[in-house]
């Protein structure tokens, strides 16, 4: 079994972010973040400022002109949507081309990617401000980070519990604790906080699975389970989990519908075309 001070030396091998995206990170923290900053520091990445510019430009966002400079896009999709495409392009680039669980990292991303996208679309059914929604992508893109840090360095254990689930009929998080004593979730929101994210996002990925568990912000956490559910159902991707509930009664609640209800929404829009358009980020 796993303690905690081996977790967050597991959490700790994870590589850190570029100096750039942290600047960025530290920037928009702080309420009077001027835009100038921000372009300043992002237009020092070359490599970041040119992914970004592909993604403003790409169908996800399907703006009516094209976006030439960051400071363009600020003002055309907003400080927020910058801040969190920068988080986005890092995060995808520590994912491993290979690990010794043969977990397949393209599926993964494919899932996450899927689960970003539904979830910002949740959160404009929940009445979120467009300033936020960029917050709830990436609640969505990394709500399973964990199981990239059990895939890299707890391979045979997570390949034992990848199994387990496959057969045994039950979730992958269930399997995990069987496994290792604890799951993708905990070890999720260790990895959100050593890399300083904000503590209701932190809090979204440890309770991800658990809805019943109140939250200052519960309702981030409450889309991240809707559109999890909703992905695996499509389906689009793999994160080794394969056991697909219906929503307790709080998401049933908190959306007014159960999982059918919910794949038959119309303000969730073309299911297959949200995933399309989150296919833009598969080719950073």
């Amino acid at each position: 079994m796993t303690d905690n001070a081996e977790l967050i030396k597991l959490v700790e091998r994870m590589p850190a972010f570029p100096q750039g995206v942290t600047k960025v990170l530290e920037l928009t923290a702080r309420a009077d973040c001027a835009p100038k900053e921000l372009v300043k520091v992002i237009e020092h990445d070359p490599v970041i400022t040119m992914k970004i510019l592909k993604l403003v430009n790409s169908a996800f966002y399907g703006l009516s002109r094209p976006i030439n400079s960051i400071n363009h896009g600020v003002v055309f999709v907003g400080i927020n949507t910058i801040k969190n495409l920068a988080l986005t392009i890092a995060a995808i680039g520590m994912l491993p081309k290979r690990n010794g669980a043969g977990f397949d990292m393209n599926k993964f991303l494919m899932h996450s990617l899927g689960v970003a996208g539904i979830n910002k679309r949740l959160a404009s059914i929940l009445g979120v401000p467009d300033r936020d929604a960029a917050d709830y992508f990436i609640a969505g893109l990394l709500h399973d980070f964990g199981k990239v840090v059990l895939a890299q360095y707890k391979a045979e254990e997570f390949r034992q519990a990848l199994e387990l689930a496959a057969e045994g009929g039950m979730s992958l998080a269930e399997a995990e604790l069987q496994v290792l004593g604890v799951d993708h979730a905990e070890i999720g929101a260790l990895l959100a906080e050593n890399w300083t994210l904000p503590m209701d996002l932190v809090q979204c990925i440890r309770y991800h699975h658990q809805p019943e568990v109140e939250l200052e912000n519960g309702k981030m956490r409450d889309a991240v389970f809707a559109a999890n559910l909703v992905v695996h159902s499509v389906p689009f991707g793999d994160s080794g989990n394969h056991l697909i509930g219906d929503f307790p009664p709080s998401i049933q609640q908190r959306f007014g519908c159960d999982l059918n209800g919910m794949l038959m929404m119309e303000s969730l829009g073309d299911l297959d075309e949200e995933m399309k358009k989150a296919s833009a980020f598969m080719t950073l």
